[in-house]
């Protein structure tokens, strides 16, 4: 049986999203991995692009509430943003907590191309994040 993986942010749209693909996308033979939010808010089209540019597609993942994986336990819950780490309800359905702090894609103002720069970096920051979780 593979460890589970829980990826927590709030909004469930960019960083926790581009968490999931990326560990499925690196290690989806070794882990079972899925993402959440305190508040969903659905699938950010601008994340779907920069995963896009690396050869990830999490065109089909879907925005999920922490509250559907209340009864569920995971070997890691990684929370990727410090709001969720505050509030976080799932801590106990963890055999280990983890938190990477990664600024909000979303939030990032300026051209369109300013916002995308934001979100290619904080892709980059967290694919250096997994790949050492992954060692």
């Amino acid at each position: 049986m593979k460890p589970t993986v829980l990826f927590l942010c709030t909004g469930n749209s960019c960083r926790s999203q581009m968490a999931e693909g990326l560990l499925r996308h690196l290690a989806g033979d070794r882990y079972e991995v899925a993402s959440a939010g305190t508040h969903p808010a659905g699938l950010n089209p601008a994340a779907v692009g920069v995963m896009r540019e690396i050869g990830v597609d999490i065109s089909r993942q879907k925005s999920k509430s922490v509250e559907q994986f209340m009864g569920t336990r995971f070997a890691y819950v990684i929370t990727v943003c410090d709001k969720t780490n505050e509030a976080c309800p799932i801590h106990g359905n963890a055999s280990e907590v983890l938190h990477w702090n990664f600024d909000d894609p979303a939030s990032a103002t300026g051209s369109q191309e300013d916002r995308m720069t934001v979100f290619r970096r904080v892709r980059d920051e967290i694919a250096v994040a997994i790949r050492k979780f992954l060692r």
